[in-house]
Order: C-alpha cells, then sequence, then structure tokens
C-alpha cells in the first residue's frame, strides 16, 4: 500500500493502524473510525460516509496484504455500529467485500471476515433480508470449512440470521428457494446439516409457507436422507416427517401431482431407509390425493410390485408397499373404462398424455440426475400440475400393462410380486374390460407361460384371469386374432367359435346333429382359443401335463363351465395329429372326469343320458377319447352303456396289446373299486338286467394277466350271485333299465365304427415308428 496516497478523511495514524500486523492496533484504529463515522451521522454527511465505507472496502479488505485486508474488515464493522439503524442504507457496501473474504485461503481471515459480517448483521437486523440470498450462500460454504474456529463463527452467525428471519415477516421465499434447490444436492455433510437445519427454521415460521415449494426440494431431501452421518439422517426424517404432517393437515393446497414421480424413483432405491420413507409418502400420497395418482400408476407400479416380493428383513417395506398397491387398485373403477364397444378387428392405439413416456430425471425436481436403474422406468408418466387441474383423471392402461407384463415375464421376480402382477390384470379385466381387451393378444402368450410356474397359488391366479379373458362379454369378437403365434396345428377358421348345425352323431327327428364345440351365452371368442393354445402347450411341455394339469383342469372347470371345457377339448383333440399325445390327453381327461369332485355334476349329467345336451356331450367325447381304449370303456361304464363296453372290449382282441395298454386296464380295474363306481358295483346284483356289465367285467378279467387287479375283480365277480343267470338269451327279451344302447338318439354302430377307425390310425402310426409297417394284417377289420 502506497503511504503517501491521500485516504482521506481517514488520517494517517488510523491508515497505519489498520495496517498493523497487532490485532489491539486495528481495533484501536477501529474505534477512531466508529468515532469518526458517528460524526459523520450526525452532520447528516452522507458523502463522507460513503467515502469511509468505499475506502475500507477497495483499498483495505479487497487488498493483496493480509493485514490491510483483516484491517478492512474490522473497520467495516465499525462503520455499521456507527450508523445503527442507518447501517440499513449502506449494506449492500458493507457486505460484499466481507462476503469477498468468506474465500481468503487464510483461515485467520475468513474468521474475522465472520466476525465482521456479524456485527453487521447484528445492528442491521431485519434490514438484511434484503440481501439474505448473498448471505445464504456464503454461509452455506463457511459450513464446510476445515477450520474449526471458522466453523463455530459462521454458527455464530448462521443463528443470528435464523433469529432474524424468525422475527420477521418480510422473507422473501420465492427468490431464495432456486438457491436452496440448487445448495441442497451438496455431498457435504456439514453444507447438508446446514442446510436441513435452515428448512426446520422456516417450516416453523408460520407466515412461511413451504409447502407450496416442496416440490423443489423434496428430491434433494431425500438425498440427504441417504447420508452417511446418522445425525444428518436423522434431521433429515424429522423435517420429511414435519412436512409430512402438514400434507395431512392440508392436503387441498398440496401438489400431489407435481411430486409423484419424485417418490417413485426414491421408492426403488437400494437405501432401506429411504426406500420406506418414500413408499410411506407414496402410501399417504395415494389416500391423500386419490384419482389424482392414477396418470402416475404405470410408475407407481414398477416401485411397489418389486416390494411385494422382500422378506422378513425388509418387512416394513413390504407392508407399506402392499397397502399402496391395495390403494392404487381401488382407485381403477368402471368409469375408466370405455363407453362404448369397439368396432370387431378395432385395435387402435390409446391416446397418451402429454409427457407420458418423458424420462424421469433429477432436473425434473430442481436437482441433478436423480432418475432410478430399473429398467421399466420408460413408462413413468410425467404430469404438470396444470394439466391435472384442466381436465378429468384419465386411466391410461399402455404403461400399466407394459409394466405388469414385463414383471410377469421376469422370472426372476418373486412368488408375491408374480401374485400382485395377476390380480391386477383381473381386477382391470373386470374394471375396465374393453380396455384391457386391446391388450390380450400380447398378454395371452405370457398368461399360458405362466401356468408353468412353481406356485399353485400364482398358477391360480393365472388361471383366473384366463378364465376372466375367456368368459367376459367384451371378448365377443368377430376376430380377436392369433393369440400365440402361426404355430398351431387347428387353421384359423377352426379357431373361431363353432357355430351351430354342424354334423353329428345324434339322429333326431328334427336335426341331423349338433354341435360338437362349445357355443354358449357365458363364453367369448376367446374361450375356443384358449383352449387349442393351452392343449398345445400341455402338448410341447409333456411334464406340465404330468404334474399341473390336473390341478390346471380342476380349476378351470370351476371357473368357467366344467361341460363347456371337456366339449371343446374332446372337439380339439379329435382332429389332433399326434395321436401319442392325444391317447395320453385323453387319459388325463378322463381321469379328471372320474376322480374329481369339481366334476361331480358333469358326472352325473353323463350318468344318465337323459337330455339330448348330455347324449350330444357323450358322443363328442366318445370319439376323442377313441384314442385311448381303456379310456373309452370307462366312459361307457360311466354312462351306463354296458352293451356298448361289451362290445368295445371284444374288439381289444384285434388291438395290440402292449405293457401300457395293461396298465391302463389295471388302473380301470382299480377305478371301479373306487366311490365313483359304486353305482355300477350295486348293479351287479341286478344281474337279469345288467347281463352286458358282468359280461365286460369278465372281457377285461380275462384280459388281465395273473396279477394284484385279477385278484380284485376276480373277487368281485365272484360275490355276483345266481351266476346262472349270467346267460343272456332272457336279458335280450327285456328292455335292461339301464341300458342306453336301446335309446334311439345314439348311433352305436357308428361309434363303434369311429372306434375302430381311430385304432387302426394308432396302429398304423405305431407300427410306421417301430418300422413294421408291413405288418398290417392285425389291425381291425371293419
Amino acid at each position: 500500500m502506497n503511504p503517501e496516497k491521500d485516504f482521506a478523511p481517514l488520517t494517517p495514524n488510523i491508515v497505519r493502524a489498520l495496517n498493523d500486523k497487532l490485532y489491539e492496533k486495528r481495533k484501536v484504529a477501529a474505534l477512531e473510525i466508529e468515532k469518526l463515522v458517528r460524526e459523520f451521522v450526525a452532520q447528516n454527511n452522507t458523502v463522507q460516509i460513503k467515502h469511509v465505507i468505499q475506502t475500507l472496502s477497495q483499498e483495505f479488505a479487497l487488498s493483496q496484504h493480509p493485514h490491510s485486508r483483516k484491517g478492512g474488515l474490522i473497520g467495516l464493522a465499525a462503520c455499521s455500529i456507527a450508523l445503527g439503524k442507518d447501517s440499513g442504507l449502506y449494506l449492500k457496501e458493507l457486505i460484499e467485500p466481507v462476503l469477498t473474504c468468506f474465500n481468503d485461503a487464510d483461515s485467520r481471515l475468513r474468521y474475522y471476515a465472520c466476525e465482521a459480517l456479524y456485527n453487521i448483521v447484528k445492528v442491521a437486523r431485519g434490514a438484511v433480508l434484503p440481501h439474505f440470498n448473498v448471505l445464504f450462500d456464503g454461509l452455506s460454504k463457511l459450513a464446510a470449512d476445515p477450520d474449526p474456529n471458522v466453523k463455530s463463527g459462521s454458527e455464530l452467525l448462521d443463528r443470528l440470521l435464523k433469529d432474524i428471519v424468525t422475527e420477521s415477516n418480510k422473507f422473501d421465499l420465492v427468490s431464495f428457494i432456486p438457491l436452496l434447490r440448487e445448495r441442497i444436492y451438496s455431498n457435504n455433510q456439514y453444507a447438508r446439516q446446514f442446510i436441513i437445519s435452515w428448512i426446520l427454521v422456516l417450516e416453523s415460521v408460520p407466515d412461511i409457507n413451504l409447502l407450496d415449494y416442496l416440490p423443489e426440494i423434496l428430491d434433494g431431501l431425500f438425498q440427504i436422507l441417504g447420508d452417511n452421518g446418522k445425525e444428518i439422517r436423522k434431521m433429515c426424517e424429522v423435517v420429511l416427517g414435519e412436512f409430512l404432517k402438514e400434507i395431512k393437515k392440508n392436503p387441498s393446497s398440496v401438489k400431489f401431482a407435481e411430486m409423484a414421480n419424485i417418490l417413485v424413483i426414491h421408492c426403488q432405491t437400494t437405501d432401506d431407509l429411504i426406500q420406506l420413507t418414500a413408499m410411506c409418502w407414496m402410501r399417504e400420497f395415494i389416500q391423500l390425493a386419490g384419482r389424482v395418482m392414477l396418470p402416475y400408476s404405470s410408475g407407481i407400479l414398477t416401485a411397489v410390485l418389486p416390494c411385494l416380493a422382500y422378506d422378513d428383513r425388509k418387512k416394513s417395506i413390504k407392508e407399506v408397499a402392499n397397502v399402496c398397491n391395495q390403494s392404487l387398485m381401488k382407485l381403477v373403477n368402471p368409469e375408466d373404462d370405455e363407453p362404448d364397444e369397439p368396432r370387431p378387428g378395432q385395435r387402435q392405439a390409446e391416446p397418451a398424455p402429454d409427457d407420458a413416456l418423458t424420462k424421469q430425471e433429477g432436473t425434473a425436481s430442481g436437482g441433478p440426475d436423480g432418475s432410478c436403474d430399473s429398467s421399466f422406468s420408460s413408462s413413468i408418466s410425467v404430469f404438470t400440475a396444470a394439466s391435472t387441474e384442466r381436465a378429468p383423471v384419465t386411466l391410461h392402461l399402455d404403461g400399466i400393462v407394459q409394466v405388469l407384463n414385463c414383471h410377469l415375464s421376469d422370472t426372476a421376480i418373486g412368488m408375491m410380486t408374480r401374485i400382485a402382477v395377476l390380480k391386477w390384470l383381473y381386477h382391470l379385466y373386470i374394471k375396465t374390460p374393453r380396455k384391457m381387451f386391446r391388450h390380450t393378444d400380447s398378454l395371452f402368450p405370457i398368461l399360458l407361460q405362466t401356468l408353468s410356474d412353481e406356485s399353485d397359488e400364482v398358477i391360480l391366479k393365472d388361471l383366473e384371469v384366463l378364465a376372466e379373458i375367456a368368459s367376459s362379454p367384451a371378448g365377443q369378437t368377430d376376430d380377436p386374432g392369433p393369440l400365440d403365434g402361426p404355430d398351431l396345428r387347428a387353421s384359423h377358421s377352426e379357431l373361431q367359435v363353432p357355430t351351430p348345425g354342424r354334423a353329428g352323431l345324434l339322429n333326431t327327428s328334427g336335426t341331423k346333429g349338433l354341435e360338437c364345440s362349445p357355443s354358449t351365452p357365458t363364453m367369448n371368442s376367446y374361450f375356443y382359443k384358449f383352449m387349442i393354445n393351452l392343449l398345445k402347450r400341455f402338448s410341447s411341455e409333456r411334464k406340465l401335463l404330468e404334474v399341473r394339469g390336473p390341478f390346471i383342469i380342476r380349476q378351470l372347470c370351476l371357473l368357467l363351465n366344467a361341460e363347456n371345457i371337456f366339449h371343446s377339448m374332446a372337439d380339439i383333440l379329435l382332429r389332433e395329429e399326434d395321436l401319442k399325445f392325444a391317447s395320453t390327453m385323453v387319459h388325463a381327461l378322463n381321469t379328471i372326469l372320474l376322480t374329481s369332485t369339481e366334476l361331480f355334476q358333469l358326472r352325473n349329467q353323463l350318468k344318465d343320458l337323459k337330455t339330448l345336451e348330455s347324449q350330444n356331450l357323450f358322443c363328442c367325447l366318445y370319439r376323442s377319447w377313441c384314442h385311448n381304449p381303456v379310456t373309452t370303456v370307462s366312459l361307457c361304464f360311466l354312462t351306463q352303456n354296458y352293451r356298448h363296453a361289451y362290445d368295445l372290449i371284444q374288439k381289444f382282441g384285434d388291438l395290440e396289446v402292449t405293457v401300457d395298454f395293461l396298465a391302463e386296464v389295471d388302473k380301470l380295474v382299480q377305478l371301479i373299486e373306487c366311490p365313483i363306481f359304486t353305482y355300477l358295483r350295486l348293479q351287479l346284483l341286478d344281474v337279469k338286467n345288467n347281463p352286458y356289465l358282468i359280461k365286460a367285467l369278465y372281457g377285461l378279467l380275462m384280459l388281465l394277466p395273473q396279477s394284484s387287479a385279477f385278484q380284485l375283480l376276480s373277487h368281485r365277480l365272484q360275490c355276483v350271485p345266481n351266476p346262472e343267470l349270467l346267460q343272456t338269451e332272457d336279458s335280450l327279451k327285456a328292455a335292461p333299465k339301464s341300458q342306453k344302447a336301446d335309446s334311439p338318439s345314439i348311433d352305436y354302430a357308428e361309434l363303434l365304427q369311429h372306434f375302430e377307425k381311430v385304432q387302426n390310425k394308432h396302429l398304423e402310426v405305431r407300427h410306421q415308428r417301430s418300422g413294421r409297417g408291413d405288418h398290417l394284417d392285425r389291425r381291425v377289420v371293419l
């Protein structure tokens, strides 16, 4: 500094003392400056006051010499003290050089700057609020200062400033929020602590409504919640808790839509505390905002569904996520469906809302990248508050179905998540069937694949969805399109629900025949397709048929019409080219028919064959059951067609008897001893009216080798009374009560001819496979 330079009105002694390295001498100079400025104030000499402040600022506080800077800082503080209430007129000139010294490399000088600013603020009080942003910015930097003395000084200044803000009703929150939003993303723990403390203070001031600006800082708060410091995490929990309490008290003033995606992102974080807190917020948002949250359903489901599969280590998160899921599901109602039935074959794309596929980034919430790593994050919907308020809330299923489809396709997803996905699909098909049937073609393959799931509960929910698709009136279209690609054994025309009038086996007075495929008001165009694809899956996955086949079919019989299911499957198997699979499938269906409690009513219907419908069903089943000779006989036993059963057994001598064939006869003998055939065993007491039943049983006995089944059936037949009555002369003269062969409605000769045809096909296929195609002399002669 040039000693000859004129620093008037500062005297040379004052200038010399301000530049001294000793604090005591600088303090004496400050007292002189205070005295000088007081005189100028008394004289109302603003020009000299400004000149003194400018000199102290430019020549001392901003000097290159460290001692000069220290002298300038204490001199500016002295000016403020001397000015008193009038210091507000010169605050900009007083504050700016001091704040510049906050960045000084010398920690002592930064401390003196804190001290000087403390004195300036203490005198000015509320007058400093117009300069609050620059003060806050400077303090936020000092909060992370490595020097403990500087940090201690900044804390004193911070407390003073908080007191001033709390006392004042002139705080400019609007201009402060951008700075707060910027600083809240600091990674320094001290800076974070400083930010949290200020948010707590502002939240406690009655005249300051920080809730209006919560969307600007919510993302940053959740990021701070993940800090490594326990104290900071605890402080942040308190802040978020206070905000949530206020939201519950004043839900009408909350901008739910602007914060929805922020919560979606943090609900997917790996930090347990952040995830649990965000999930709790999401639960409250859904319950308080209601249908306002529907446009964000895809994002919410992306975050919530994986949590449902958490184990006990994350039990709290799982429970809250479950509440979120249930609450969101309840928001969907029939009003969300299309008002009118779409035209057949019409597949228009759903209109998406503005920004529906916008990727959520940190900048959307006022901060750096806050996007999640989820593969489904692209389906998160982003809406502005204005768009939510102007138009009624509309449920857009495209994103929701995409999320559900992706979760159901992911083999790594847990069982409870898969169940929740299926519950959602079922719920949507119930509440919004017309909208959902737009997506059926894309959902159907994965729903079929889910039948191979390891969990029975998952399969059961999957079947409920498939049953709803197959029975919903909204699915009745002229051509819903292929459901499982072009690789279907039946042609496209065969996939349609059959129409009445098809040639059948019933000879009635007024009709040549009835259809052999289901066509009832309760079934739609997708039902027959479902049956075709289900059988195709059983064919390609024999283990599925063996392990889960009976369970799947029994449940479908409960969910849908059992007669329609057996009717349609029998009709499809009649055209099956894989004869081995057809035989296996018929055997499985027959076992289910004879043993399942779910099919009690269907068995009773077939047992008597009193109605035209039951006779039609019998004929349809019979034609497919012919793929397996033993099951055909068991069907005749069930329907009390004993004479025809006897005729079939007579043909067994012309068939190729294999070990598998004998094993099935063995199983049939075991079934005869089961409760399902109690009526048959009791009919053995009426030898006169049931001679062909006894002859059929003896025929089975003659087919069996000396085995346990042979002994079992032999012992049963030994219990038949009066063996002399086994002769058929008398029985032919009387009409047996239980004999259905005399019924004019069924052409048993044609049925028997069909059986012979099918068995010849099986024999030819077996010979071709074994290389004995030239030895066909044992086939049944038609």
